[in-house]
């Protein structure tokens, strides 16, 4: 067989084959499916909501200062001879208990010499009002005779005038001295804990030397900052006697859990923080170490420790209170509405750590969408959990 014919064979075959394959093709049946495949509604869970009236709290961080403090010193010098027992770093003294003992010799010694001279002032001044009674006389001789310059002379008006101050200027020596001698015994000048002492026994101490630091022990102020803005939900205080917002101190640190301080809100600090920009105030602990309690399980503060402070904020009325984490994008509250969502737009008139407070755009009763939507637009359709959903309602192919 020639070439020629083998190759007109080959294309009658290929050609055949195409044929059956085109006609195979041709003649395939086709799948029909008829209907449409419905929307499968989003499972979430909800939570209703109330209206009422609420008191929020404002979280701030603080530092625990000192409402009072001071460098003891003494007024008078010498050689400390006498050291109480509570005078220790740590310990705690009433106002009035003596401290330590200045070596008093000296200002004893002082005391009695002023009062020797207190003694010749006393009786140079009886001296010469005797001689008055003699200057009398000699002025009844001459009255008639003598201006009124030679008659204050002739009754010795000038050394009466001298013997009188000298006298007085004896008795503020004395009583000097006197105080000199009190000053050697150095007192608590208030109830107060003590935070260092700088002295021993034979110690030489001067005027103005400071002694110890002492704090006070009937309050402790904690330093706050709070937002500028969350100023007008707190109470400050008019007056001295009056009270501001309630506050509650925790150190989460050194503190058992659930454990606090009670205290009140005390001052507002008339400057902004350099850092933050936010307000400064003052809150007020009393009895910080616990010194005037007999229960074991109330906290101290620590001076310089930084702490929790919950502010209790004045009443909210009619809001509803809802969880921060359920407030979505540009203030938005997504809603459950007759199986759709609804998207709205709501009032906030107050954040605090964990709660929203919205004044406006929900209603009693209205069920919050507490899960979170990968896919978020108004009217999407929303299921419960343990409710009946349409299945998607499809047709059988025909071949």
């Amino acid at each position: 067989m020639s070439w020629k014919q083998t190759l007109f064979i080959s294309i009658g075959i290929l050609a055949i084959a195409g044929a059956v394959t085109v006609l195979i093709f041709s003649t395939e049946p086709t799948a029909e499916q008829s209907g449409a495949t419905k929307a499968t509604p989003m499972l979430v869970d909800v939570t209703g909501v109330e209206r009422d009236d609420y008191r929020p709290t404002i979280q701030a961080m603080g530092t625990v200062r000192p409402s009072k403090e001071v460098n003891l010193s003494p007024r008078v010098s010498g050689e400390v001879e006498a050291l109480s027992d509570a005078f220790t770093p740590g310990g705690y003294i009433e106002k009035g208990e003596q401290l330590l003992q200045i070596d008093s010799s000296d200002y004893r010694n002082t005391l009695e010499q002023r009062k020797s001279e207190l003694r010749q002032a006393r009786a140079d001044l009886n001296i010469e009002m005797g001689r008055q009674d003699v200057a009398r006389q000699d002025y009844q001789l001459f009255a008639d005779t003598l201006s009124e310059e030679n008659k204050s002379l002739v009754l010795r008006e000038p050394q009466l005038e001298s013997a009188r101050s000298s006298l007085e200027s004896a008795q503020a020596a004395v009583d000097q001295a006197q105080l000199d001698l009190e000053r050697t015994t150095i007192e608590a000048p208030f109830d107060a804990h003590i935070l260092t002492r700088n002295v021993n026994v034979g110690s030489q101490v001067t005027t103005g030397e400071t002694l110890a630091r002492l704090v006070g022990l009937d309050t402790y102020w904690v330093e706050a900052t709070v937002p500028v803005s969350k100023l007008r939900w707190i109470t400050l205080p008019e007056g001295d006697k009056q009270r501001g917002s309630e506050v509650r101190v925790r150190n989460r640190t050194a503190w058992p859990p659930d454990t606090y301080r009670q205290g009140y809100l005390f001052r507002l600090i008339g400057t902004l923080e350099d850092q933050t920009r936010m307000a400064r105030v003052l809150v007020s602990v009393p009895d910080p170490q616990a010194y005037k309690t007999d229960d074991p399980d109330v906290p101290r503060l620590m001076l310089g420790s930084f702490v929790e402070v919950h502010i209790k904020a004045d009443a909210l009325e009619d809001v509803v209170r809802l969880n921060r984490d359920y407030v979505r994008d540009d203030d938005t509250v997504w809603v459950m509405n007759d199986g759709e969502l609804d998207i709205k737009d709501v009032e906030i008139v107050f954040r605090d750590a964990q709660y929203a407070y919205i004044k406006s755009g929900l209603s009693e009763g209205d069920q919050v969408v507490t899960t979170n939507l990968s896919t978020v637009s108004d009217g999407a359709p929303l299921r419960l959990e343990g409710t009946n959903t349409a299945e998607p309602d499809t047709s059988q192919a025909s071949q």
